[in-house]
């Protein structure tokens, strides 16, 4: 408020209440339109944001007026006076943040922007080492800081050295501390404050450089500690619903069986693979179980035959015998209250479909377009043997991966990996390892550091393994193979990635463990960095490995031979780093199994949207779409981990004694495809069977089944339909991969006539 004094001569008050009223306005809605972009008349529209030089300090930020920012990725702050950020501050969106060349001294005033993933520092005179391990530990997804990549220390920051603290605070605790009995307010006001008195004193880790860091964190730490000692069922529980809210060698099973033509030919397969008989007109080659990697280039394009194959899906022939297990007793000995228990959760769960969040598109129409055989062994055009096992659309590289668009597709089968452009049919990259065979690929997107001043830049990278347990690192766009490293003693059968963050790589082997490795970022020289975070025990081969998009950070879904498990992939927690199933997802027709039928393996698996997951087991001769939340909702017990899924809805599919057909989701278009052993995709567009009703509690036929476009085998006339391995599709569906078992990759594209 002015007070105007009649002493003063003219002028002067005025000159003071301009002089305080821009003072109180160094940041308005006008100035932060002026200095973002894209230039819009909407804060909410901004994405970049240049405050630099402006002389501000922390008190010209305000909250209220900053936080309608919800879209800004880039601030720029550099060249003020500020000491501290504003408390609370929160933009969602917020990637890079430049503080350089301020009087920063509070650095946990930062831990609201906690989707940090760039930081600049330099030039503040009072951040010591302890402040950037603060920092470390306040901003989860921080991986370059002043122009560095940090991942690999930020991470060992974050567990193993917070890991050793927890250990040490225990210790303090079990030597001199108990909990009051009766436990009040006030004494467990006044035990608190000695209990992390002590601990500060006493717990003595890491170099004397960041004893600052070591006495804060103990403080959160044992203030953690002591919490979960009287209320542990609520800490657990919050933290699962904190992370919601925010947000898969035992041989290389072939897939198949062998031909008779060539069962004493091949004796270069994967590790104990399981043979298939195939009819005597189509003699294939056996390959190991999903493959991805090398250069070498060959594409041949098969010309197509305008006449379609129409067979109708082949009789069943079951005759597969599921390893022994203790379930199987379990189910035995069940009553039939239970049961009826299990059946009524069944039939409820199908009259309770929410198809809400599906958005709500038309089918589409599909046409082939290439056919290509571009992994011959030797660069043969006679080489119709070489099994395919993995394929995936590229993610946008300026993104985290979630945004549509790509035409780019990679391929891996036999001991070469290809990216092709499915709108032209061309290869344009091509990899090759020589003694490898790849089962497995995966995209994601990491941060470059290139140095000199410089922001880093979100490029796509893709991750491909085989027979030799080495995980290859690929730069497609340069056409670089950056790095390799060995992930497993025994081959990789899946990999996957975190897609919120896509320097964590979960990998799947035939050793029957699955792992998270912490690949790190790049230079622009290449260097990398790998550290190994976590190690999950499965009981049998994992097959495929789903992160449940609310929650990619703390639950892993994984499909096996012997079922359906589920586990706590949760960081700095006090759980081990080496974990056991959290539960088993069973399913009602586990109580059909007999000797000679085995509903455990599940061999298909993908989440269609947050909540909807589509599973399959070949022997089912259907596809099961049940609710994520409400199974989990079931919290299985601590004697038994089995809960039982709650089915929606099943899908038709082939009849077929082939296993590991894998089936794949379009979340973006609402589809579900998985091909058969005959050459047909089965397509799926769930909005649209919702017309037909979910509730009949009878399979739901396929929107449409495309018949194999029987391609012409120069002077042998036109292949038939061979089993297909994998699918893909782009985020809009205008091109679905399919990859064959011999040694064929089908680009259907989307017809616009019809």
């Amino acid at each position: 408020m002015i007070v105007y004094s009649e002493e003063e001569p003219p002028g002067v008050t005025e000159k003071l209440f301009f002089f305080q009223r821009s003072k109180m306005e160094k940041i308005t809605e006008k100035l932060l339109l002026e200095k973002g972009s894209p230039k819009t008349n909407k804060l909410e529209h901004i994405k970049t944001l240049n405050l630099s030089k402006l002389a501000l300090k922390h008190q010209d930020l305000l909250v209220k007026l900053l936080s309608r920012l919800q879209s800004l990725e880039r601030l720029d702050l550099s060249g003020n006076r500020l000491q501290e950020l504003p408390k609370n501050l929160k933009l969602p969106a917020l990637r890079y943040l430049d503080l350089s060349n301020n009087q920063m001294e509070d650095v946990t005033t930062l831990e609201s922007l906690c989707g940090l993933e760039e930081l600049k520092m330099e030039d503040n005179l009072y951040i010591t080492v302890s402040d950037n391990y603060k920092l470390m530990t306040l901003l989860p997804n921080l991986r370059i800081y002043n122009g560095k990549d940090i991942t690999t220390t930020a991470n060992h920051v974050r567990f193993v050295y917070s890991e050793n603290l927890r250990t040490r605070i225990n210790a303090v605790w079990e030597k001199s501390f108990s909990l009051p009995d009766p436990i009040t307010t006030e004494k467990m006001s006044a035990l608190e404050t000695k209990f992390v008195s002590t601990a500060c004193q006493q717990v003595k880790y890491g170099p004397n450089s960041v004893g600052d860091f070591t006495k804060w964190r103990v403080g959160i730490l044992a203030r953690e500690y002591l919490r979960s000692l009287t209320e542990p069922e609520e800490e657990a529980e919050s933290r699962k619903s904190a992370d919601t809210k925010e947000n898969s060698d035992v041989s290389t099973l072939t897939k198949r069986k062998q031909t008779d033509s060539v069962k004493e030919t091949d004796k270069s397969l994967t590790p104990r693979k399981k043979l298939r008989t195939d009819p005597p007109a189509s003699p294939a080659e056996n390959s190991p179980r999903k493959s991805s990697l090398r250069p070498k280039l060959q594409c041949l394009t098969v010309r197509m035959s305008p006449r379609k194959v129409a067979q109708p899906p082949s009789t069943p022939t079951r005759g597969r015998t599921r390893a022994e297990t203790p379930r199987g007793g379990e189910r035995v000995g069940e009553s039939g209250e239970i049961r009826a228990q299990k059946k009524q959760k069944e039939d409820v769960g199908r009259k309770e479909l929410d198809t809400t969040e599906l958005p709500k598109t038309q089918p589409v129409h599909l046409k082939p377009l290439h056919v290509l055989q571009c992994h011959s062994n030797r660069n043969s055009s006679e080489d119709f043997s070489t099994q395919l096992w993995a394929c995936a659309f590229q993610p946008l590289p300026d993104s985290t991966g979630a945004g549509g668009g790509s035409r780019l597709v990679a391929t891996c089968g036999g001991d070469s990996i290809c990216v092709i452009d499915c709108e032209t049919g061309m290869v344009m990259k091509k990899y090759k390892v020589s003694n490898e065979v790849f089962f497995s690929l995966a995209w994601s997107t990491v941060l470059m550091s290139r140095g000199g001043g410089a922001s880093a830049q979100h490029c796509s990278i893709l991750a491909a393994g085989g027979t030799r347990g080495v995980v290859k690192l690929i730069h497609p766009r340069n056409n670089v193979a950056y790095g390799e490293f060995r992930a497993s003693r025994k081959s990789l059968s899946v990999l996957c990635f975190n897609p919120r963050q896509g320097n964590f790589l979960f990998t799947g082997s035939y050793d029957n463990k699955i792992v998270m490795w912490d690949i790190g970022g790049v230079d622009s020289q290449y260097n990398f960095k790998v550290v190994q975070l976590l190690v999950l025990e499965v009981s049998a081969t994992p097959l495929h490995i789903c992160l449940p998009p609310k929650s990619p950070s703390s639950h892993l879904l994984t499909a096996c031979e012997d079922g359906l498990h589920c586990y706590n992939t949760q960081l700095g927690t006090n759980n081990s780093s080496k974990r056991s199933k959290e539960m088993e997802i069973t399913f009602p027709i586990y109580e059909k199994e007999d000797k000679d039928t085995d509903y455990h393996i599940i061999d298909g698996l993908k989440f269609l949207t947050d909540d909807i997951v589509a599973s399959k087991n070949f022997t089912q001769g259907s596809i099961c779409l049940w609710s994520w939340s409400r199974t989990k909702a079931q919290r299985p017990g601590k004697k038994h981990k089995d809960v039982t899924a709650v089915i929606l809805a099943e899908l038709q599919w082939a009849n077929t004694d082939i296993p590991y057909l894998a089936l794949n989701t379009c979340p973006g278009q609402a589809y579900i495809v998985c091909g058969d052993d005959k050459g047909k995709l089965w397509t799926y567009h769930v909005t649209d069977l919702q017309k037909n009703s979910f509730r009949t509690g009878k399979p739901i036929q396929p929107t449409e089944v495309l018949e194999w476009p029987a391609p012409l085998r120069k002077g042998a006339g036109p292949v038939k339909g061979p089993s297909i391995n994998s699918v893909a599709m782009d985020p809009e569906l205008n091109f679905l991969v399919a990859l064959s078992d011999k040694n064929m990759v089908i680009v259907w594209k989307r017809d616009e006539s019809s």
